[in-house]
């Protein structure tokens, strides 16, 4: 009987042939070998499983598979599709072109055995083209907790929340899973998800990870306008709006930032959407609407606030 790893490793890949072998080496240089690592194709056309093929050959923690039609196409079904294949206790997410810090799970594996808390979340950095392996191999640095109260920092991206970034216990996900639909910003929306929920972690002041920089990448995808990326993140907010709403955290300052995303994004239906929440007072949805009225001249007042101090 096999047993059971203590950390499962999800990996969506597609069509990431030149990069991926990379991303597992730097998986199996880890100085924590208990883990296993499911790797969920999404029906790409290129020769990743052919590149994979002696390294599954040769290392049995590594498990290649497609994904399957009871899951939609896209990285937040291929992620359920490995959160339902998981066996180990501690769940961490990985992409398929970027490297992992060697202490990366040792630490993060310490930081949870020793403590009730549900999450380790650690730093992040990112790298163009060729990677320096120059790791940081230290075991010193500062920590603190986060709970239920930071969702707002998390949604605000005042505490980032990389999808790649955070260890989290199996019982996070026992009730939550990626909304399939949604092809950008679907680790935003399920982490706050969790984080309102009273799940309660702790952060660490160590890159862990290191992210690759392209222009194919979901993110740099959306930064230039792609359509169905920027609609997954309005569709996103409005998830986010309605949890929020539910749970009796909708506060003040979350309901300007997402004014400003409707004004930012071009969308009134976000911010009709934020507007619809029953919980709000009928001042308070006239207060909103008028805020987003008036963004052109926040915009305006940001503009020449920022000139003037670069002038002087």
């Amino acid at each position: 009987m096999k047993v059971k790893p203590v950390v499962s490793i999800i990996m969506a890949t597609y069509n990431r042939e030149h990069f991926i072998l990379e991303s597992l080496n730097s998986i199996q240089n880890q100085t924590f070998n208990d883990w296993e690592c499911i790797i969920i194709d999404d029906g790409g056309s290129d020769n990743t499983e052919e590149v994979l093929v002696p390294l599954l050959n040769d290392d049995s923690r590594f498990t290649y598979l497609k994904r399957t039609d009871k899951y939609l196409k896209g990285l937040p079904g291929c992620r359920n599709y490995g959160l339902d294949l998981a066996q180990g206790n501690f769940i961490i997410f990985f992409d398929d072109d970027d490297i992992v810090h060697p202490q990366n799970l040792e630490i993060c594996v310490s930081e949870l055995s020793n403590s009730n808390m549900a999450f380790c979340r650690y730093k992040r950095s990112v790298f163009f083209e060729e990677f320096n392996y120059d790791f940081d191999l230290s075991k010193e640095y500062e920590t603190f907790y986060i709970k239920k109260n930071d969702v707002g920092k998390l949604i605000t991206n005042e505490l980032p929340f990389n999808s790649c970034a955070v260890m989290w216990r199996k019982n996070c996900f026992e009730n939550n899973r990626f909304v399939e639909t949604l092809m950008y910003a679907e680790e935003w929306e399920l982490y706050s998800r969790i984080l309102s929920q009273g799940f309660e972690g702790v952060s660490i002041s160590k890159t862990l990870f290191y992210g690759r920089k392209h222009q194919k990448s979901n993110t740099g995808e959306f930064y230039q306008g792609n359509t169905v990326r920027v609609n997954s993140k309005i569709e996103a907010s409005k998830l986010i709006i309605s949890n929020l709403n539910t749970m009796l955290m909708l506060s003040p300052s979350l309901q300007k930032y997402f004014v400003w995303k409707s004004f930012s994004m071009k969308n009134r239906n976000l911010l009709n959407h934020l507007i619809s929440q029953s919980q709000l007072k009928s001042k308070d949805k006239l207060k909103l609407s008028l805020l987003y009225n008036l963004g052109p001249f926040v915009k305006m007042y940001l503009r020449l606030k920022k000139k003037y101090s670069n002038e002087h």
